[in-house]
């Protein structure tokens, strides 16, 4: 009896091993899946600003926003990430990569190489981006500063180094899905939708965040504590500002009552700044239609 128990577990075993390592494959975008196009640059330029690239990618201390050498640090509970290199430097960077190691990278979060990304990169807001969008950003990255400056390795300690296991967490919280627009909603609210959802990532930021680094649905864009452990990232569902204040803000960081955003958010108005003006009130009518939603409470000022 104890021998067929234990032949039955080793089979439950390396059938449950098979299961992981399926379910933890990571996903791939073949170049045959992307059509002959010839790149939108200006577009691929709304994305880059969109997306506040130059604000985690931009080699710090230095003004020249193009030179995307990487090495801002993103401290976390699970450890510190460093931002990589993706200016077009062909060994340092992204020189060598193909439109289809780019897109994949971007919304399945797999690297060249076939690795998973950590999550630190927010694939998970990239994947609802349109790939054409997503094929004008890499043409628009095409153009900017090659930069020779290796990524520095992160700095995760087990069990959260091993990569594999990210499989698991996009089985989890990667489904894949791209921006639909609400059909009841107008064209400027599905561009604002789109731009926060997607390439603005907004959530990623403005989300509480479970046990395991996944955003918490119930939740979503009602603030919570910033990784770091330091701060609190506000709740911005049930804004209360106008919506012409709202436009403001995000052109010149300037709030209602004459101050200025501070902190990283500074860096993300410096971003929607260079917007259209169409899109920058694209962003604000979604936003402004976002119902209350209750998140975690803010620790009382000591």
């Amino acid at each position: 009896m104890l021998r067929k128990l234990v032949i039955l577990a080793l089979i439950a075993a390396v059938a449950g091993f098979g299961v992981f390592w399926v379910v933890t494959i990571p996903g791939t975008v073949p170049a045959s899946a992307l059509a002959q196009r010839a790149p939108n640059l200006d577009n691929g330029k709304t994305m880059f600003f969109a997306g506040g690239c130059a604000s985690c990618h931009a080699t710090p201390g230095q003004d020249d926003k193009t030179r995307l050498g990487g090495g801002f640090a993103l401290k976390s509970p699970f450890g510190t990430f460093y931002a990589p290199n993706i200016s077009p430097d062909p060994k340092d960077g992204i020189g060598r990569w193909s439109e289809a190691d780019f897109v994949t990278a971007m919304v399945k979060g797999t690297s060249p190489d076939g690795r998973h990304y950590f999550p630190a990169f927010p694939y998970t807001s990239y994947q609802r981006m349109k790939w054409d969008d997503v094929r004008d950003l890499f043409a628009h990255l095409k153009t900017l500063p090659a930069v020779q400056a290796q990524s520095k390795p992160h700095d995760v300690p087990f069990p959260f180094n091993i990569r594999r296991t990210l499989g698991g967490w996009k089985f989890l919280f990667l489904d894949g899905k791209p921006f639909q627009p609400d059909p009841s909603k107008d064209a400027a609210w599905s561009r604002g939708a789109y731009l926060v959802n997607g390439p603005g990532h907004c959530a990623e930021c403005h989300s509480p965040r479970n046990l395991l680094g996944g955003i918490v649905a119930s939740q979503r864009f009602a603030g919570g504590p910033e990784p770091t452990g330091d701060g609190f990232v506000p709740n911005i569902t049930g804004l209360s500002m106008s919506h012409e204040n709202l436009v403001k803000l995000l052109e010149t960081g300037e709030t209602p009552d004459g101050d200025t955003i501070g902190g990283e958010m500074a860096k993300v108005t410096s971003n929607t700044a260079k917007l259209s003006a169409e899109d920058r009130a694209a962003m604000a009518t979604y936003l402004k239609s976002l119902p209350l939603v209750q998140g975690p409470k803010r620790p009382e000022s000591k």
